[in-house]
Order: C-alpha cells, then sequence, then structure tokens
C-alpha cells in the first residue's frame, strides 16, 4: 500500500511540474512494482505494455478521427464561426454562459477539447474584455463547456468516456438518455449559477480583466477587424452541419442501421468471437466521425486552399500524443490494479453498499480516474478489472446495463480533473494562468458539480430505474 501511495504522489507531482506521463507512467509504475516486490521487467513487458497497446488497439481510430475533424473544424473557421455566433447571440452580460455553449457543441459534436480550448479562448477572451469580467474564471468556464456535460452525461456524444462502457455492459451511446440530460441540465446549470456568482462578485469588487493582458492590449484591433475576419469564416448553420452528422448518423447507426445487419460472423475467432454489443457503441462513432470529415472536406474545400493534405497531416500526428499519454496512464493504472494491495482495495469497494452496486461502481470509477489524472484512463482500468463484477451485481440487484453505463460514464468526469490532470494543465498554458488564481473554479464546475449531478443519477435510477 505504501507503494502506490508514494508512487501516486510522486505522478500528481512530477505531472504537475510538467513532465510528460509518457515517461513518469511506467518509471513510477515499476517503482511501485519494486516496492511490492513485483518483477520489473516481467511487469513492464507482460502487465504494463499489454494493457497500454490494448488501450490503443481498442480506441486509436476515435482519436484519429477526432483529431482530424477537430483540425478540419479548426483549419476552416468553422469552430470560430460558432464560437462567435454564440456569444454574440448571448451577449456580454452572460459571458460565462456563452463561453461553455461554445465549447458544449464543439465537443458535443467532436471536435476534441484541445482544439476546443485553442478555438474558443480568443473568442472568449474578447468577450471577457468587454464586458471588463477577471480573466481568472475563462479556464473554468472552458472546462464546464468540454470536461463535464458533454464528456460523460448527454446520451449519443462521441466522446470516449461514453463509448469505453458499451463493451462490458452491453449498451450503447445513447444509455439511459433520461438520466442523463438531468445530469447534463445539473451540471450546465450548476457551473454557470457559479461562475456567474464568482464573477458577479468580483466585478463588484472592482476587479476587471487586466490591462496588461494581449487580449486586452490587442482588443481594439480585432473590434476594428472583426467584419473582414468574419467574411472569411463559414456561415454558423455550415459550421454546425458536420456537428449534426456526427450526432445524427451516431444515433441512426446505433439504433437502426447495425442492428438490422447480420453480424453473426463476429462470432469466429479471427474477429475477437464478440457480439455486436461488444463493438457497437464504437463502430457508430467511428463510422459518424468518418462521414462528418467527409462533409467538412466537401462544404469547406475551397476554405482549405490546397492544403487539405496538410491539414490530414497534421490532424492525424495530433492524435497520437493524447491516446499515448491516456494509454501510458491506463498501463499505470493495469500495474497498479496488479498488485496484491490493489485486491485488497477492490473487495473493499465492491462490498461496499452491496444492495446497490451504483455506489461502489461509482466510488471506483472515481479513485481510479482520480489515481491516473485522466477520466477514459481511470474508467478502462476500473471495468477491466471489475466490469464482469459490476455487470453481475447490476443482473442480481436488478439494475439495468443502460443505468450501469451511465454512472460509470458520469463517474469517471468527476475526480479526474485534479490538478496533475493533463487537460487541466494544457488548459492553463493555453490561457496563460496558473492553478493558484484559476484552479479553485475548476474545481467547482468539473469536480465538485459533476459529482452532485452523479448523486442526483444514483438516487433517481435506483428509485425509478
Amino acid at each position: 500500500m505504501a507503494g502506490i501511495i508514494i508512487s501516486l504522489a510522486l505522478l500528481m507531482y512530477l505531472a504537475y511540474r510538467g513532465i510528460s506521463v509518457v515517461i513518469l507512467a511506467p518509471l513510477l509504475a515499476l517503482l511501485a512494482a519494486l516496492l511490492a516486490g513485483a518483477p520489473l521487467l516481467a511487469t513492464y513487458t507482460q502487465v504494463f505494455m499489454p494493457a497500454l497497446g490494448k488501450y490503443i488497439t481498442a480506441f486509436f481510430p476515435l482519436f484519429l478521427l477526432g483529431a482530424v475533424f477537430g483540425k478540419l473544424m479548426e483549419v476552416t473557421g468553422s469552430a470560430r464561426a460558432l464560437a462567435e455566433a454564440i456569444t454574440a447571440r448571448v451577449g456580454t452580460g452572460q459571458t460565462a454562459m456563452a463561453v461553455v455553449l461554445a465549447c458544449a457543441i464543439l465537443t458535443y459534436g467532436g471536435v476534441s477539447l484541445f482544439v476546443v480550448a485553442f478555438a474558443v479562448y480568443p473568442v472568449a477572451a474578447a468577450l471577457f474584455v468587454a464586458a471588463n469580467h477577471p480573466k481568472r474564471f475563462i479556464p473554468a468556464a472552458l472546462a464546464l463547456g468540454s470536461f463535464t456535460l458533454t464528456m460523460t452525461a448527454l446520451p449519443g456524444t462521441p466522446a470516449i468516456q461514453n463509448a469505453i462502457p458499451s463493451p462490458y455492459f452491453g449498451t450503447d451511446t445513447f444509455a439511459a438518455p433520461v438520466l442523463g440530460m438531468v445530469a447534463a441540465i445539473i451540471m450546465f446549470a450548476g457551473g454557470v449559477l457559479w461562475l456567474n456568482r464568482r464573477i458577479a462578485r468580483a466585478t463588484a469588487a472592482g476587479m476587471g480583466y487586466g490591462e496588461d493582458d494581449q487580449y486586452a492590449r490587442a482588443a481594439s484591433a480585432r473590434r476594428t477587424h472583426k467584419s473582414e475576419d468574419t467574411r472569411k469564416l463559414p456561415s454558423p448553420w455550415l459550421a454546425v452541419l458536420p456537428i449534426a452528422v456526427v450526432i445524427g448518423l451516431n444515433l441512426i447507426l446505433t439504433r437502426l442501421v447495425l442492428p438490422a445487419l447480420d453480424t453473426s460472423y463476429l462470432a469466429q475467432e479471427q474477429f475477437g468471437a464478440v457480439g455486436l454489443d461488444d463493438v457497437r457503441g464504437v463502430w457508430a462513432i467511428i463510422a459518424a466521425l468518418f462521414a462528418a470529415v467527409l462533409v467538412l472536406v466537401a462544404t469547406n474545400f475551397a476554405r482549405l486552399r490546397g492544403d487539405l493534405r496538410e491539414t490530414l497531416g497534421l490532424g492525424a500526428t495530433g492524435a497520437f500524443l493524447p491516446i499515448f499519454n491516456t494509454a501510458s496512464e491506463v498501463g499505470y493504472g493495469s500495474v497498479i490494479a496488479s498488485l496484491p494491495a490493489f485486491a485488497v482495495i477492490a473487495t473493499a469497494v465492491t462490498g461496499l453498499f452491496p444492495s446497490n452496486p451504483l455506489i461502489s461502481e461509482a466510488i471506483a470509477v472515481n479513485a481510479l480516474a482520480g489515481i491516473t489524472g485522466s477520466a477514459s484512463g481511470g474508467l478502462s482500468i476500473a471495468l477491466q478489472t471489475l466490469g464482469d463484477t459490476y455487470a453481475q451485481l447490476g443482473q442480481a440487484a436488478g439494475i439495468s446495463p443502460e443505468l450501469l453505463h451511465r454512472v460509470a460514464a458520469i463517474s469517471s468526469g468527476g475526480f479526474d480533473c485534479m490538478p496533475h490532470n493533463g487537460a487541466v494543465i494544457t488548459l492553463l498554458a493555453i490561457t496563460g494562468l496558473n492553478h493558484r488564481k484559476s484552479y479553485p473554479d475548476i474545481f467547482v464546475v468539473a469536480v465538485a458539480v459533476p459529482m452532485v449531478a452523479l448523486v442526483a443519477v444514483i438516487t433517481l435510477g435506483t428509485v425509478f430505474g
């Protein structure tokens, strides 16, 4: 147990200091194995690497297509067009809501949260400058729109966190849609209310955006050239079309097309000896993202100015670091899960609330997401280790697989956003802020409020199904 604690503490601290988790994860996993008396080389080659490889094999197409789609949305100006259209309609009186909505629409459509942060931040900064609202609240607004409701709660979201539970529970990405919507409303309303209250108090205290910031200095220049910039962007309706394709086609494939196909060949050993339920969720998202990429290229071919090959290359390259970061965290978690101390922890967790496995599932996923600093990494480890157990406990308790899916997905978006989370560190780097200034509000909107939504879903699901 001491080895796990020391290893985890070093992972959090060193990741916070900016060292890549691709380097940290194997080293600190082997440190935990060393302190537990496990063979080091065998742990690395037989536990860490297979877990890393299994994650990449299962989810690389989603990362690749998502990164290409996001890069095309950025290069064609579609992401910025949507963000500016939303902020123009919401107005300067609701700066936080405008930023959250812009991020939510883009991420719900399949755009990577990293791309969204880069695309929306300049618009968010301009909006905060115009309203003279403190800049330190921008990261929390970006996090609320990108890391919460569209990542784990909204039915059909193409986020990887919503696809991971499907093979374990035989579900699809639209599992428990009503409870997912309830959670999304709680996250959105709770987060926006918090940010509005904080902004109002800061403004009343005389705090402004900050004249020393580059966006404050350039505000007048941007306003002068706004009309020229806008003419270069696609219309908001054209920009939202690829996102509509992702959401709509995902639903049609999941519920109508794929179930109607003859997929009996999947039972053969060469195709993994699986059933349609094991692959339906991932298949639907892959096809939907691919179709959206085609639509995006076809409707914006002139804007790509002959740079399509370069843009596709940059998008593909951009998929490697995120998936290797996450896969390394999965490998780290798998090593921790292989140690004797973890078996004690797993037994204790699964023994909690035996009449309601939803609670122990939520605790297990949150704990592992916090340990790895990754929603998808923690969720993958939790379900690889305990997924079959929770499926059996749920069946014995009369809990639907769809509810288990939704609780697992929402749980992954709780304690994952601790200070060592890679997305949090990247977000603060993009905005030029630090943990001291902005993390407290990120914690509220991306950890505390989603936990309230999780409790509400577990309660409603337990009472009403």
